[in-house]
């Protein structure tokens, strides 16, 4: 009988160390192929995005969300397949969750600011935006972040949740803008020969549109000067194109016409005793 015992014990053992090579080798499969479907389901999703017309801003951003749920789910079959229940493993999920969320409260609200971009779409690559009192084109939008590159080549990277909590303002929304301009001229000058040259100026500048027309008129009396507001649309991507032409050539047009274009001054007057 003692013999037959030990047979039996080392047959126990000898099938608890087959079992545990075997659960291993599935381990290792299990990882191998759910590498290969998760490589699949990457450039699946690179396709559909390209076909489905999504803004290339937010590729990146969906992108990783889908690697993320595909290796939650690979991790979870692997836990099942070693003899962890479904159910210890949803409550350590749920667990590990809600100590991530409190944890990382701020980055979860920049997942869901990069969430409400994606579905309302306040802005897309390249458009030119203000946020606070920063403002550049948008270069990319990602799970966490929004990055601008301003004019003069610089970065600004921005948390999603900040932008969903902030006013923001497309410059490239619309496809056309107004450009406002005010010039001041001498309480002296003809007003009306002072608006026949900002008529001219603006006939004269090729990417103003003439419908919706110019808008000219008197905006205010200064304390030393008549204040005249120029608005005048023009294509979005024309909008500086035509702000300095109007600054430049106003400025050309009162001088040739003797328009009075006036300047702080001061009089001091010295009593004698």
């Amino acid at each position: 009988m003692g013999r037959f015992d030990l047979y039996l014990e080392t047959l126990f053992e000898s099938d608890k160390i087959a079992a545990a090579v075997g659960v291993c080798a599935k381990l290792i499969i299990t990882i191998i192929i759910g590498a290969i479907l998760i490589k699949i389901a990457m450039i699946l999703t690179k396709k559909w995005l390209k076909k489905s017309g999504t803004d290339p801003s937010v590729f990146l951003f969906i992108r990783n969300a889908v690697r993320v749920i595909c290796i939650i789910i690979l991790v979870s079959m692997c836990l099942g397949m070693i003899g962890v229940p479904m159910s210890t493993v949803i409550a350590v999920l749920g667990a590990a969750g809600a100590a991530i969320a409190l944890a990382l409260k701020d980055s979860l609200a920049n997942i869901a600011g990069g969430m409400m971009i994606i579905v309302t779409k306040p802005f897309s690559k390249d458009d030119l935006i203000d946020v606070g009192n920063v403002s550049g084109q948008v270069e990319n939008i990602d799970l966490f972040l929004t990055t601008l590159k301003t004019f003069d080549n610089k970065t600004i990277t921005i948390p999603n949740g900040l932008i969903n909590t902030s006013i923001l303002i497309n410059h490239s929304k619309e496809t056309l803008r107004r450009v406002d301009c005010t010039f001041s001229i001498g309480y002296g000058s003809d007003i009306t020969k002072a608006k026949e040259i900002l008529a001219a100026v603006c006939d004269a500048c090729p990417q103003i549109l003439k419908e919706p027309e110019p808008l000219i008129g008197v905006a205010n009396h200064g304390e030393s000067a008549i204040i005249l507001d120029t608005k005048a649309w023009c294509e979005t991507d024309d909008y500086w194109d035509v702000k300095y032409f109007l600054e430049e050539n106003v400025k050309i047009a009162f001088d040739e016409h003797d328009i009075d274009i006036p300047y702080p001054h001061m009089d001091v007057y010295v009593k004698k005793q």
